[in-house]
């Protein structure tokens, strides 16, 4: 398996990451832990949940997608075989980006993940109200006592981004070597551009969220009709408009033409994109996965990137 860098790091991984959203939720304990073997028994290393996950369920306080991870790591022998992502600043329970927050927010998580340590802690969002070089101070002394290896940002706008990228340089703490941006065939507007050219320049890797666009890529959502009793059918509603229909038609002809699956050719279409670290896609069983994971050696023809890249335009 190929690994990427995840900035500059140190740290690397295989080119998909497990979204470990649905842990907890749309996959219970027991699934959520096979899906976790079968992600690293197939060569993949990174699972990327949050601190907030899965408090938008009725009845969820938030926690249990870590709780969930932690109770499989427990039960592994080398903890080395995988990375943990998480993320604070989002969960109400635990808003912001305050160092007194990230103090406490990390001990949680480490609690629950059952871990010493997490090896990228992310900004889930950004926090204007509290100073850039507080937050990434304590993210330093979090670097600094072992409990975290390195530090991304998600949800930041490029602007915001290069604002922190420049604190860590002139003060000599830590910086965010990754950064969390909504990409895939239909969504685009997040990276494309100013947020692109930065992280080129900065050598930022980049591991965007909703690969699959809640699952509408996958061609199982094509009207209405196709959502009733989903969970994510509220979601992928935003997508059944005619720009949808154009990315859907155009992944049909590009997976009928490499003899593949329409959630593997809009994956290693992200993969392929010379900007991008590693797609997050998530999965509820190991059927999914496994089509998922094949993404990862798929190779799109040029024709085939140029065909799907006006598409979503």
């Amino acid at each position: 398996m190929n690994h990427r860098p995840l900035g500059r790091s140190g740290l690397s991984i295989a080119p998909l990451v497990f979204g470990g959203n649905v842990f907890g939720w749309t996959a219970d304990e027991a699934t959520s832990h096979r899906l976790l073997d079968a992600f690293i028994d197939g060569g993949f290393n990174a699972v990327d949940t949050a601190d907030v996950y899965s408090a938008w369920v009725p009845g969820h306080p938030g926690g249990e997608s870590e709780s969930v991870i932690g109770r499989w790591l427990k039960g592994r022998s080398k903890r080395d075989d995988v990375l943990i992502l998480t993320k604070v600043a989002m969960w109400p329970a635990q808003p912001g980006l305050s160092a007194a927050n990230i103090v406490s927010a990390v001990e949680g998580s480490l609690t629950r993940l059952q871990t010493d340590h997490i090896d990228l802690y992310q900004s889930h969002q950004d926090d204007q109200a509290t100073p850039i070089d507080e937050t990434l101070e304590a993210y330093d002394r979090l670097i600094q006592a072992g409990k975290v290896r390195a530090i991304g940002a998600s949800n930041f706008t490029p602007e915001r981004l290069a604002q922190s990228l420049k604190v860590s340089a002139d003060q000599g703490v830590a910086r965010y070597e990754t950064i969390q941006p909504k990409f895939n065939l239909y969504d685009r507007s997040e990276v494309q551009g100013a947020l692109e050219a930065l992280t080129g320049q900065e050598g930022i890797g980049v591991i965007p969220y909703y690969g699959l666009a809640a699952g509408f890529l996958t061609g199982k959502y094509r009207s209405e009709a196709d959502l009733e009793g989903k969970a994510r059918g509220r979601t992928v509603r935003q997508y059944l408009n005619d720009k949808g229909q154009r990315v859907l038609a155009a992944l049909d002809q590009a997976a009928k033409t490499v003899g593949a699956s329409q959630a593997q050719v809009a994956l290693a279409w992200i993969m392929a994109h010379p900007s991008i670290t590693a797609p997050i896609a998530s999965a509820t069983s190991v059927e999914q996965l496994t089509e998922l994971m094949g993404a990862a050696r798929l190779v799109l023809p040029a024709e085939v990137i140029e065909g799907l890249n006006p598409a979503g335009a």
